[in-house]
């Protein structure tokens, strides 16, 4: 859908997670093709064997494959571990929804698992990462957030608060790090055509939510559109960009 750049991460490790379908599989392609080795995790062993299958036993690209949930520290552990001592980018993806569930009936099973995925692990992996990218003197990480980092009509209590987490953290990695070389900026996302599970389990979000929604959302993405994004801001091209939530959601942060 969208052109690459042929040679733009040669010589270059780049981690994404959620690489097994969607934004994650989609910006794994990319770098690889791109010329990137990548470092591709997964919670599904069965979309990383097919993801390898593709570009590397296909395509002969530079692809290792990690599976796990990277709320783990084990997960993350062995990401580093299959990264060795050079890391030049990451890119968390993994993310999981709510099921639209208001601040009234969210409950704690529902908020714990939803940070622990979208906050608690992209901060660890970025954690882990950092002091390799800081002997480098450079790197960039790329969150995914999302259209409910900038509005609370796009998903429940738990989503909205951890893609706001998220948004924040981003800023504080580019405010803390930049002068070491590092650059932390976030994509925020509208409604993409991925496998995410996004059921809307309340009544009373639905006839709060539902109207807004067919109404103000654009037409919905293709994971490449956002994979163009998400690379564009690991690699060089945005040099000058630091601690930026960049919308990608067709419009509807301005409606």
């Amino acid at each position: 859908m969208t052109d690459t750049t042929a040679g733009r991460f040669t010589g270059r490790t780049i981690i994404v997670t959620g690489a097994g379908s969607g934004i994650g599989r989609a910006t794994a392609t990319r770098i690889a093709n791109e010329g990137g080795r990548v470092i591709a995790t997964d919670v599904v062993a069965e979309r990383l064997d097919a993801l390898r299958a593709e570009l590397v036993d296909t395509d002969g690209l530079d692809v290792e494959t990690v599976v796990g949930d990277v709320a783990a520290a084990e997960t993350i552990d062995a990401i580093i571990a299959a990264a060795g001592d050079r890391v030049d980018g990451l890119a968390n993806v993994a993310g999981i929804m709510d099921a639209f569930l208001p601040p009234s009936e969210v409950d704690d099973a529902t908020w714990d698992r939803v940070f622990s995925v979208n906050v608690t692990g992209p901060m660890r992996l970025t954690r882990a990462v950092l002091p390799l990218m800081i002997a480098a003197g450079r790197g960039a990480v790329v969150n995914v957030a999302s259209e409910a980092a900038l509005r609370a009509s796009a998903a429940g209590a738990a989503y909205t608060a951890s893609k706001h987490a998220i948004a924040g953290f981003t800023k504080s990695v580019a405010f803390f790090h930049g002068p070491q070389g590092i650059r932390a900026n976030a994509v925020a996302p509208g409604a993409v055509a991925t496998n995410i599970e996004a059921p809307m389990r309340s009544d009373y979000a639905a006839g709060r939510v539902g109207p807004i929604m067919q109404v103000a959302i654009p037409p919905v993405a293709q994971p490449e559109q956002l994979a163009a994004a998400i690379t564009w801001l690991l690699s060089d091209d945005s040099a000058n960009v630091n601690g930026a939530v960049l919308p990608s959601d067709g419009g509807w942060s301005v409606v």
